[in-house]
C-alpha cells in the first residue's frame, strides 16, 4: 500500500509545501490526526550540495548534516556514499520499527560506510539494496529510477509491463510458483497465447516459487521495449514446461469493470432477491479507480439490483487513499482504518458524509491475492457489518502502509511508515481478513467475466447471509 510523495497528490492526502514538506493525511478526509512517520526533508543531499558548491569542505559539511559530530573526514565521504546516506536517512527518519530489526541503525551505517564498496553507481544501489534486506521487511525496498518511474505510472493508470494478472496457486499457496489470473486483452501476453490457468514456473530464469505478488511485480514491470522470458508451464498439459520471450509495452490498466446479473440463483441470496444483483471487480486502486467505481455502481443502481456483488480478489492494493475512500462511498457512519506510526500514534480514517449507497446488501469477493489497500476496505466492510465477506481463505495479511521517498538520482525508496489496524482494532498484518462465509476456491470464476454465468447455476455458493 503506497503513499505517494510529490508531485503526486492522491485522495485524502494534503502536501506540505514549506520545510520538511511532508505527506500528511488531510484533516478534511476524515483523518484526526496528522501522520508523524512522514516526515521526510524535502531538501536532498544534492540540493544542498548545489547550493554551496562540490568542494571536499561542502562533502564534509553535507556529511556532517546527515551524520551529526561522528562523521568520518571530509575526504572519505564521496558522491556515491552521499547517495547512500540519503538511502539510510530515509529509513531512520520514517520507518515504523525504531528497532530496526532488532540492530543499531547508526553501527549499520558506520559498517557499510567502511567496508561496502561504492565506487559506482551500480555498487551504490547494490550496497542500499544490501542495507534495506537486514530489516527483514519485503516491502521496505530499493527502487532504480526506471522502476520509480514504472511504480508511477501504474497508481496513475498505466504501467509498462507485458501485461498479466497473476495470483498464487490455490493448492500450494504462496509457497508455490504462480499461476495466470488473465492476461490483459491486447498485450504481450495475450498475444504470445499465454491463458489464465498457466502456470508462471520462471521470470528471466528467476523461480517464482516462494515470490510475493509484489517480488513478482517488480519483475514483469521494465522499461518500455525491453525484452522479458517467462518460463511457462500450459495449463492441463502436465508438466511440459516452454519458454516466451515477450517486449514490455505500455499498458492501460482498466481498474474497475462491471456487469449486471438477471438471472442469479435464488440459493446466492440476498433473501427475497428477484435474481437481479450487479456485480463490480476492482483490479487495483490507482488513481482512477474510485471515479470509476462510482460510476459503475449508478449505472448499476439505475438498473437495478436486489444486491450487489464486490469482487476484490486477486486485487494485491494500490493506492491507500482509493481504499479508504471506496469504503467511504458504501458506508455512511463509523471508521474505516485504524493507523499506527513508529511513535504509537494512532490515526483514524473515518467515513465523511459521501457515501452513494448504504443499504443494498453487499457481498465481498476475497482471496489470498486480495492485500493491502483491499484489506482496508474488507476489514471496513466487515467490522461495520455493511457486507458479508466471501472467500475460501484469509486474504494476504498485508497490513502495512509504504511511502516512496525520492532519492536525489532519481531512485528512490519504499519505506514502511505505518501499520493498519481494522475499526474494531484487529492488526491483520501476515493474518489477513477472514470471510464471514466460505466457498471453495473454484467455486466462482477469477476474474470476473463468467460470474454471472456462473450465479445461475444450481451450485451457485451463497454469498449473502
Amino acid at each position: 500500500m503506497l503513499l505517494h510523495r510529490q508531485p503526486f497528490t492522491p485522495h485524502g492526502l494534503d502536501v506540505g509545501r514549506k520545510g520538511r514538506g511532508a505527506l500528511v493525511p488531510s484533516r478534511n478526509h476524515g483523518s484526526r490526526v496528522a501522520m508523524r512517520a512522514l516526515n521526510q526533508e524535502e531538501w536532498t543531499c544534492q540540493t544542498i550540495v548545489q547550493k554551496i558548491g562540490f568542494g571536499a569542505a561542502s562533502l564534509g559539511l553535507v556529511a556532517s548534516l546527515i551524520l551529526g559530530p561522528e562523521a568520518p573526514a571530509a575526504h572519505a565521504v564521496t558522491t556515491e556514499q552521499l547517495l547512500f546516506l540519503e538511502a539510510w536517512r530515509a529509513v531512520d527518519r520514517a520507518y515504523v520499527d525504531k528497532g530496526f530489526n532488532g540492530q543499531s541503525w547508526f553501527r549499520v551505517r558506520e559498517q557499510y560506510l567502511k567496508s561496502e564498496p561504492m565506487d559506482n553507481r551500480e555498487q551504490t544501489y547494490a550496497a542500499i539494496s544490501k542495507l534495506l534486506q537486514t530489516l527483514d521487511d519485503p516491502f521496505t525496498r530499493f527502487l532504480k529510477p526506471e522502476r520509480l518511474a514504472a511504480l508511477r505510472r501504474g497508481t496513475s493508470g498505466a504501467v509498462t509491463g507485458v501485461g498479466v494478472e497473476v495470483t498464487y496457486d490455490d493448492k500450494q499457496g504462496a509457497a508455490g510458483e504462480l499461476v495466470v489470473v488473465t492476461p490483459l486483452a491486447g498485450g504481450p501476453a495475450e498475444a504470445a497465447g499465454i491463458k489464465a490457468g498457466d502456470t508462471i514456473a520462471a521470470i528471466d530464469n528467476v523461480s517464482t516459487r516462494g515470490l510475493s505478488l509484489y517480488e513478482a511485480s517488480d519483475l514483469l514491470l521494465g522499461g518500455e521495449g525491453t525484452p522479458l522470458t517467462m518460463t511457462v508451464r500450459p495449463a492441463g498439459q502436465g508438466s511440459q514446461l516452454k519458454e516466451v520471450t515477450l517486449t514490455r509495452q505500455r499498458l492501460q490498466v482498466n481498474p474497475v469493470s462491471w456487469a449486471r446479473c438477471s438471472r442469479a440463483s435464488p440459493s446466492v441470496g440476498p433473501e427475497g432477491s428477484s435474481g437481479s444483483l450487479g456485480y463490480i471487480r476492482v483490479a487495483t486502486f490507482n488513481g482512477k479507480t474510485v471515479q470509476a467505481f462510482k460510476e459503475a455502481l449508478n449505472e448499476l443502481e439505475e438498473k437495478g439490483m436486489d444486491g450487489l456483488v464486490l469482487d476484490i480478489r486477486n486485487n494485491g492494493g494500490g493506492l491507500f487513499p482509493a481504499g479508504v475512500q471506496v469504503g467511504r462511498l458504501l458506508l455512511n457512519s463509523g471508521d474505516i482504518v485504524l493507523i499506527a506510526d513508529s511513535n504509537g500514534v494512532r490515526d483514524v480514517y473515518s467515513t465523511d458524509g459521501s457515501a452513494l449507497d448504504t443499504t443494498t446488501p453487499l457481498a465481498v469477493l476475497v482471496n489470498k491475492g486480495t492485500g493491502s489497500a483491499s484489506e482496508v476496505l474488507a476489514g471496513a466492510l466487515q467490522d461495520n457489518k455493511r457486507a458479508s465477506i466471501v472467500g475460501d481463505t484469509n486474504t494476504f495479511g498485508k497490513g502495512l502502509i509504504q511511502t516512496i521517498v525520492d532519492l536525489s538520482d532519481g531512485s528512490g525508496v519504499a519505506v514502511t511508515v505505518a501499520k493498519y489496524q481494522t475499526p474494531a482494532g484487529v492488526d491483520i498484518n501476515k493474518v489477513g481478513v477472514a470471510p464471514d462465509i466460505k466457498i471453495a476456491a473454484d467455486a466462482l470464476p477469477v476474474p470476473g467475466s463468467d460470474v454471472c454465468s456462473a450465479l445461475q447455476g444450481p451450485s451457485a455458493p451463497r454469498l449473502f447471509r
